[in-house]
């Protein structure tokens, strides 16, 4: 590993613990997205996680107040920029959706139902997006 890529990994990792320490389970390489894609069912809450500004005002605490109220079976997170091929794996299971991160994606049983990007958390107040998303995963949680 090159000084840049260890200087990004100190960087990065309160951003990515602020996710592990509110219960996701971080993917870090293709084949862990992989795996979980193949043998998930119920609902899943993936966030592409970013190092950028909305991400850590916006898209994170929005996310923690969200799953307080509604928690689906499954949290994931990918991060973007960092784990490469996991990023790139997991958005292959939305391909018609333009690669965003962040970007909240909910899934079924694998399936893509519902997926808010960044122009829809950027510029947002946090709690209009913790509304949006707790809206969304009660839907999906039949709540």
């Amino acid at each position: 590993m090159n000084a840049y890529d260890e200087y990004m990994k100190g960087i990065v990792q309160p951003m990515r613990q602020e996710l592990v320490d509110a219960g996701f389970t971080e993917l870090t390489t293709a084949d862990e997205v992989n795996e979980f894609m193949a043998t998930t069912k119920g609902v899943s809450l993936v966030v592409i996680n970013s190092v950028c500004g909305c991400a850590a005002g916006l898209a994170r605490p929005a996310v923690r107040e969200a799953i307080k109220e509604v928690k689906p079976e499954h949290l994931v997170t990918v991060f973007a920029g960092q784990d490469r091929e996991a990023t790139e794996a997991m958005r292959g299971f939305f391909e018609e959706i333009p690669p965003s991160s962040p970007s909240i994606a909910i899934l079924r049983d694998g399936q893509l139902e519902y997926f808010i990007p960044r122009d829809q958390i950027e510029g947002y107040p946090v709690e209009q997006i913790r509304e949006h998303l707790t809206g969304v995963l009660k839907q999906a949680c039949g709540q």
